[in-house]
């Protein structure tokens, strides 16, 4: 008999709905990640990654799925590698987020029954990775686009599919994004730089959530 792997789309619809904010913890340790985990989760947060170039990455996904793996989706970005994937299954995550449109990454992410939200500048680069699998998109680097590309983009990306405005975004520069068609956000080093504390990345999330409620 064949495993199947779980459907997590219900999982992310619902999380993604609760609040369209992915945390990005570059350079977290897995020593200050349970705490930092915690204030996002407590402000709001639903989906959490930690990039795979931080120090001891596998071992964050563990504690922060531990931790608060029953009140959010977490999981590793900056994905590169087709055997990363299976890293992130066994470490407890469920996102498996790139800056990049490679195929094989989104399409093992798919069969795994995992999140796969990978970067994309283009239009092509947009259609070959929902082709592949992809749960949402990240239009990365935002700072090289603008809201007036994302929304000419929009007219013909698939609506039931997400787009997320990632680079370079603060509370205050959120609304134009939305206006122009972005579902949500990855917040990096407005949100958390290494060395930051618990409730410093609480206070910065809160700001992040009250800006997208308003």
């Amino acid at each position: 008999m064949t495993d199947v792997a779980p459907d997590l789309t219900p999982d992310f619809t619902g999380a993604f709905a609760a609040l369209p904010l992915v945390a990005i913890l570059r350079g977290v340790t897995p020593a200050e990640v349970v705490p930092i985990g915690e204030a996002l989760v407590e402000a709001g947060f639903t989906l959490v990654e930690v990039p795979l170039n931080s120090p001891d990455p596998f071992a964050s996904v563990a504690a922060l799925a531990r931790a608060v793996g029953d009140r959010a989706l977490v999981g590793a970005g900056t994905v590169l590698r087709v055997e990363d994937v299976a890293r992130v299954r066994d470490a407890g995550g469920t996102l498996v987020i790139s800056p990049n449109t490679d195929t094989d990454v989104i399409a093992a992410s798919a069969a795994a029954g995992m999140i796969s939200m990978p970067g994309y500048l283009t239009p092509s680069e947009a259609f070959a990775a929902i082709k592949a699998g992809a749960s949402a998109l990240k239009l990365f680097p935002a700072e090289s686009a603008s809201p007036a590309v994302l929304k000419a983009q929009r007219a013909v990306l698939p609506r039931d599919v997400p787009v997320l405005a990632v680079g370079g975004v603060s509370p205050d520069t959120m609304a134009p994004w939305r206006a122009a068609g972005a579902d949500g956000f990855g917040l990096g080093s407005a949100l958390y730089k290494p060395g930051a504390t618990a409730a410093e990345v609480g206070a910065a999330a809160r700001a992040f959530v009250a800006a997208w409620r308003a």
